[in-house]
């Protein structure tokens, strides 16, 4: 111990726990540790001991009974390491876990960010130093999501990867199985309903496996029962040591298609409109730690809001949200953590490699999620400086090579004429805030600024355009007519501005609008942040604004008006 030492709970920022200021905005290392008693079977031969992290912010640094095990560079996304040779050659002793962990954000890291020493000694004290970054929300820190220890046999299925392809009658489930730890071993699968009746069956590392008149994955508001998702049970045996070994592993499994047309967004070949938000991980107290109380919440409000989609602004989400995103049928947006890039140096080789493999660990965890449509590799970058062309080219390029069944974007506020990484994506989204950060206070140039928008981003790309974001502040209670700015009026006023050039070009390329933000969030202290950003919906604490009641009711209207709706969920809405 070479410091003060106090509680602190995991999963949870240990910015907001105590009383301290210098916890709150503290830059450097802090250690975390645990001793946790295993159980003896833990201990035994053949067996693999696994200790894992959901995502720790932002550079781990983990030791188990005083050895490294793992290092990790990045947050929101997940690491482990295999202890098992350190806890049984002492099975005796407690196993204490270290985690040194470093929030630093530096030109390369991700997000980015930088150092700023303050060397006027008439101003500052001696060493002070600030943290500067280019992102709008709060730099929490912490172990945010779930540590936990579990084992496997010592020969185990270490990875899964599953396609789906569809016709009416018929889908084929493409499979590919990982083993490690043996080269002799066998695999067996099955394909069970939700009723958890079996309806195919295969055998092997590779294979397709056939599904009679299937139930697809629909999103939530596009069919009486979205979210359908089938179980791959897989299993495995291998011999070792003269003893018989086996893992299961069960996979959720939805079958859903995508594709992008120069005009549309299909999921199974229906056209999908994106009526959704975007989010942050942030709530009192915890920061951005994990908290099921708050995530089930969400998504009731979601549901209320007739919202389909999300987009993870502006970093992969929890686990735990996702497969309730699985389960519900809401569409996401996945997007990395490349959030805040716009100096010259975050465009070099360094910053990019780091970025291709923070690709490759998101895809790895979300490839067979079918709730996940689309990657998102940045938001609002620099993209207008030379070298974002190659930048983006290489990125981009890289993520479909690892999965070539979603489509790639990133998320621009450059101009149409000067965006070097929009020839690359997919589909365009775009973020904008006519009357808010432009010509403040004039709702009036909203129309004839937001269609000149669209118009030139389609006639420049011929690609589909989700407006990504979009919105203004207001402080709950604050009331002004006519609307002046940041009152719940001009909140209001600003979106029926948007939604009413929404209605007309969504009726020729424009696929999707997600509301900036779904509920207020911490950010970084300032003259234009009054305890954080006021952009939601709801508030921090999850109570809705006048403009919540705007969006519900346009987005019950859109998925009243959907074709893909049956009947009897029209009937249903008719009631809300």
């Amino acid at each position: 111990q070479t410091g003060p030492v106090i509680d602190m709970p995991v999963p949870a920022s240990f910015n907001d726990i105590t009383q301290d200021p210098n916890l709150e905005n503290y830059i450097g290392w802090v250690w975390y540790e645990k001793e946790v008693l295993l159980p003896q079977r833990w201990l035994q031969d053949n067996l693999r001991v696994v200790l894992r992290f959901g995502s720790a912010h932002y550079y781990s640094v983990v030791w188990v009974n005083g050895v490294q095990v793992v290092e990790h560079e990045g947050g929101h996304l997940p690491f482990e390491a295999d202890i098992s040779s350190i806890v049984q050659s002492s099975p005796q002793i407690p196993c204490r876990i270290t985690v040194a962990l470093n929030n630093t954000l530096t030109p390369h890291t991700l997000p980015p960010g930088s150092i700023e020493y303050m060397n006027d000694r008439t101003r500052y004290p001696k060493n002070y130093f600030v943290q500067n970054i280019r992102f709008d929300f709060f730099n929490y820190a912490g172990i945010h999501r779930p540590v936990v220890l579990y084992t496997t046999p010592s020969v185990y299925i270490d990875d899964i990867t599953v396609t789906t392809t569809s016709t009416e009658s018929v889908a084929k489930v493409q499979y590919q199985v990982s083993v490690v730890g043996s080269t002799f071993y066998s695999l067996s699968l099955s394909l069970r309903d939700q009723e958890g009746r079996v309806v195919a069956t295969g055998d092997g590392p590779v294979g397709v496996l056939k599904v009679s008149n299937p139930n697809l994955w629909w999103p939530y508001l596009m069919h009486e029962n979205p979210g359908y998702r089938y179980f791959l049970e897989v299993k495995m045996q291998a011999q070792a040591n003269e003893a018989l070994l086996e893992d299961l592993y069960t996979l959720p499994v939805g079958i859903r298609t995508v594709h992008v047309t120069s005009t549309q967004f299909l999921i199974n070949g229906k056209p999908f409109y994106f009526h959704g938000v975007n989010k942050h991980e942030d709530a009192d107290i915890r920061g951005k730690g994990l908290d099921w109380a708050l995530i089930v919440k969400d998504f009731n409000l979601l549901r209320w809001l007739g919202a389909n989609s999300f987009r993870t602004s502006h970093y992969p989400y929890a686990e735990e949200i996702m497969d309730l995103c699985d389960a519900y049928g809401i569409v996401v947006i996945d997007e990395c953590p490349g959030v805040g890039i716009k100096m010259p140096e975050s465009f070099g080789n360094k910053s990019l490699q780091h970025h291709l493999v923070v690709m490759e660990e998101l895809i790895r965890r979300d490839k067979n999620r079918p709730s996940v449509v689309m990657w998102s590799v940045a938001n609002e970058p620099a993209a207008e400086l030379p070298p974002a062309a190659y930048y983006f080219k290489t990125l981009i390029a890289h993520t479909k090579a690892l999965d070539p069944t979603r489509p790639v974007t990133f998320v621009t506020d450059t101009n149409y004429a000067v965006d070097r990484g929009a020839p690359y994506v997919d589909v365009i989204c775009v973020n904008s805030y006519f009357s808010w950060y432009h010509d403040p206070g004039h709702l009036e140039v909203i129309p004839l600024q937001l269609t000149a928008q669209f118009e030139n981003w389609y006639k420049t790309y011929q690609k589909p355009i989700i407006q990504s974001e979009y919105g203004a502040d207001s402080v709950p209670g604050l009331h002004s007519d006519p609307p002046l700015m940041f009152s719940e009026e001009y909140q209001k006023a600003m979106l029926r501005e948007y939604h009413s050039v929404f209605d007309k070009k969504r009726k020729e390329y424009v696929i999707g609008e997600l509301i900036w933000n779904f509920a207020d969030f911490m950010t970084n202290q300032g003259t234009t942040r009054v305890l954080g950003n006021k952009k939601g919906i709801f508030t921090r604490q999850r109570q809705p604004k006048s403009a919540a009641f705007v969006l519900r009711e346009r987005y019950w209207k859109i998925a009243n008006e959907s074709s893909c709706l049956p009947p009897i969920m029209k009937s249903h809405i008719l009631f809300l």
